[in-house]
């Protein structure tokens, strides 16, 4: 029994129809599918100014991803090490982003982000992250207070005189240059000068005199005694 041309009309267009709509879903599969083309990193300044390398996931299939960040070392040659994880539970088409701590920050040092995202990516992020300066904050510890410089001189108290010594400013007086006569008030010994008041000088000046007054009592006496021997 032959088809009629209107029957084999109708299959041919529920062929092309049924072909189409598969296409469709495959298009639509694919666009959905996870791939690290999703994915980007950077090195950037979080809201703190410290430094981090955030990655950012756009994967419209919400496949949730883990994150791997590796700092490549210079010794020994194409050496690495784990410094942090991260995992991205729930990403959107519009972009989810986690901030990865690099642990070291100066400008050359470089990443390599891994990501693993179901049985569909299992590979790096390329090009590999490069520290282009050190606008951020440093990610190692701050410098200890012994590096600040030395308290200024005048905070010393080395500075201010003791007690003792202002006493002792205070008790001394210096001799007056045009005086010449003002003994100093802790002197005690100062001989003055051309003053006659006190000292050793009026004594031996008023022993000097007695003996002179001695020494012409004696002549005057031995002048009376030859004086009454010659009569």
């Amino acid at each position: 029994m032959s088809r009629s041309p209107r029957a084999a009309r109708a299959a041919r267009v529920m062929g092309t129809l049924a072909a189409s709509a598969a296409l469709a879903v495959g298009a639509a599969h694919t666009a959905l599918a996870c791939s690290i083309g999703d994915f980007s990193a950077a090195a950037v300044c979080d809201a703190d100014g410290h430094g981090v390398i955030q990655v950012t996931d756009k994967d419209g299939s919400g496949t949730p991803a883990t994150v791997f960040l590796y700092l490549q070392l210079n010794q020994p040659i194409n050496n690495e090490r784990l410094v942090d994880t991260q995992k991205i539970e729930h990403p959107t088409a519009q972009g989810v982003t986690v901030d990865l701590d690099p642990q070291v920050w100066h400008a050359g040092v470089t990443f390599r982000v891994h990501v693993k995202a179901g049985d569909q990516v299992d590979e790096d992020i390329q090009p590999l992250v490069v520290v282009q300066d050190e606008t951020c904050a440093s990610a190692g510890p701050s410098p200890s207070p012994s590096a600040s410089g030395p308290p200024s001189s005048s905070s010393s108290p080395a500075s201010s005189p003791s007690p003792a010594s202002s006493s002792a400013s205070a008790g001394a007086q210096p001799t007056s240059a045009q005086g010449g006569g003002a003994p100093s008030p802790a002197g005690g010994g100062t001989v003055l000068a051309e003053t006659g008041a006190s000292g050793p000088t009026p004594v031996a000046v008023g022993v000097g005199a007695a003996l002179v007054l001695a020494g012409g009592g004696i002549v005057l006496g031995l002048r009376r005694r030859t004086a009454q021997r010659s009569h």
